[in-house]
């Protein structure tokens, strides 16, 4: 019997992760967040290494390469500081690969496309000092004319490649100057880093709104509730098929309403109109690049990852708008997915192996046990009560369509920022104030944030205006005319929704839930939100599912097939 070959990938970045790879297929991986609770955790990677290899029963001497994302560069010296005290041995074959390279192979690996295009779209990625992927004929002109001393001042952002019969080969490679320090008290809305960079735009424009970083799902969230009223210009300049910022914008912001200055609730309508702007400006950037880019190498497929590549709202005008025939988004698209791409450069690029087709899940993380389970709930007998039944899914049916509000924990974790029904609140989407009362009482965030709807992929075209898989709930449509009244709970204020397509195959007892809550309300629908609350990570462990439980107004906790309630005192 030959002895598998295990590689393990790992992204030295924020939003850390790890990723285990047995004969070119992932069996575990996961994000560093999941494990130390804090919210976009990354650089040093003990943690998540340990996951891996414990949940696969094997040591360091096992793997037969590590492949990670590290790069270095003068202007971010703190970076090798965050990455101090790794545990692993030196006698390990390890390779390191730029940023982008990475997101790439992220998408190629897990698509399911054998030939493609890949566009990849962050805030900043490596610089062209480190980039190993890079030779002249991909670099436009000026870039190719960067003297080497200032190459380090110079960062990707937006990337295009091809992939057939098994290589992956750059077609063009954009990068943007850094951006020297800003007066942010004078230009708060700018972006941060990055002269010219779309994603860089968009986190700049979320921090003014917000105060916050890592936030540009929340500008998306806003953006419908804003109109066309606000008159700030055109911040992107288009040319040769790239994408320059102007900057002339940043005086018509007023700083006295951004950054810590800013008083969401007393000015929204101005606040979402800040967000319809940038919205609207990078669904128009975003469409020039992919148009832009098939027209230089066309191709009927693409697959799209980093960062910008979580805008759904994008993502579902790109089926239209744009050249390409068929899409596939990377679900972990930001830097958490770097380290699924550093895996599959190891079998595919450094091993030189042929690519594995993947089934499309992202459930890598580990299966928690009865036993486990039992032990930890009977920690907790002063304030639940519980038992197991062999039809838990029909009795969490039942409470679902008894206005119930449940915690749903099933299986092994999904790796990337979406439950997509194993780390899940569920409700019923006919009751109009559930977003409400889930967001207030529950989640304990925004209440303009909405929900997403999954629904039975045979249902799918009959509630929206697709014809599309999106297992990923990272596509946003619209809702159709006639069904908007009937979900409301899962219905934006523009009459969108960020669809998540169930099939049986993917997963099958959540597709037994939607499909058992379909028989008894005629809705094949359920509202699906991560299970965690505001500022939290997912959960990942029974006891930390348990702790969410008791924290808010949750009703049921299903978790295997163990039916949880609060004891009432």
């Amino acid at each position: 019997m030959n002895k598998p070959v295990y590689v393990l990938g790992t992204a030295l970045s924020h939003d850390g992760s790890s990723c285990l790879m047995k004969d070119g297929k992932i069996v575990v991986a996961i994000e560093k967040e999941r494990l130390t609770r804090k919210k976009h955790d990354g650089f040093n990677d003990n943690a998540t290494i340990k996951y891996c290899l414990d949940a696969e029963g094997i040591g360091f001497e096992d793997l037969d390469l590590i492949v990670e994302k590290s790069t270095f560069n003068p202007l971010k010296p703190d970076d090798r500081e965050k990455r101090k005290g790794r545990n692993i041995p030196s006698d390990i074959p390890i390779v390191n690969i730029s940023h982008h390279l990475a997101h790439a192979y992220s998408a190629v690996g897990t698509s399911p496309f054998e030939d493609m295009g890949v566009i990849v779209i962050d805030g900043q990625g490596s610089s062209l000092d480190n980039g190993i992927d890079i030779t002249p004929d991909v670099l436009p002109p000026d870039i190719r004319e960067v003297k080497k001393e200032d190459e380090y001042l110079y960062w990707e952002n937006v990337s295009y490649y091809i992939f057939r019969n098994g290589k992956l080969t750059p077609v063009h490679k954009d990068f943007s100057h850094w951006l020297y320090a800003v007066d942010r008290e004078k230009y708060p809305a700018a972006s941060w880093d990055m002269e010219h960079s779309i994603g860089e735009f968009y986190e700049g424009v979320a921090h003014y709104v917000f105060n916050e970083f890592n936030c540009e799902g929340k500008l998306m969230g806003l953006a419908p509730y804003g109109k066309a009223g606000i008159s700030l210009g055109e911040p992107f300049v288009y040319k040769n098929g790239r994408v320059f910022l102007t900057n002339d914008w940043w005086d018509k912001i007023d700083p006295a309403r951004g950054g810590k200055y800013r008083k969401l609730k007393d000015e929204f309508q101005y606040y979402a109109d800040i967000a319809y702007w940038a919205q609207r400006n990078l669904e128009k950037a975003v469409k020039y690049i992919f148009n832009s880019y098939y027209d230089m190498h066309p191709m009927s497929n693409v697959a799209y990852a980093g960062g910008v590549a979580l805008n759904a709202v994008v993502n579902g005008k790109l089926y239209n708008d744009t050249k390409y025939d068929n899409f596939y988004f990377q679900p972990a698209a930001g830097d958490n997915g770097l380290s699924i791409g550093c895996a599959y450069y190891g079998w595919l690029k450094v091993l030189g192996n042929r690519k594995i087709g993947h089934n499309g899940s992202t459930y890598f993380g580990i299966r928690y046990s009865h036993d486990e389970i039992g032990k930890i709930l009977s920690e907790y007998s002063d304030k639940i009560e519980y038992y197991q039944s062999d039809d838990y899914v029909e009795i969490t049916a039942n409470y679902l369509a008894d206005s119930k509000v449940i915690s749903w924990y099933q299986d092994s974790s999904e790796f990337g920022p979406r439950a997509l029904g194993h780390r899940s609140i569920l409700a019923d989407p006919r009751i109009a104030d559930m977003q409400d009362h889930i967001n207030r009482n529950i989640k304990f965030r925004e209440d303009f944030r909405p929900f997403a709807p999954s629904v039975l992929l045979e249902d799918a075209s009959k509630y929206f205006e697709f014809s599309h898989e999106s297992p990923y709930m990272i596509i946003v449509a619209d809702v159709k005319n006639e069904w908007r009244s009937k979900i409301p709970a899962v219905v934006h204020v523009d009459g969108s929704a960020r669809i998540q397509t169930v099939t049986q195959k993917m997963t099958p007892k959540y597709y037994s839930l939607i499909k058992q809550f379909k028989e008894k309300t005629g809705v094949p629908i359920l509202l699906n939100t991560s299970l965690n609350v505001k500022g939290m990570p997912i959960v990942e462990t029974p006891k930390e599912t348990i702790e969410m439980f008791l924290l808010g107004e949750l009703d049921v906790l299903v978790i295997h097939d163990y039916i949880v309630t609060k004891k009432s005192h």
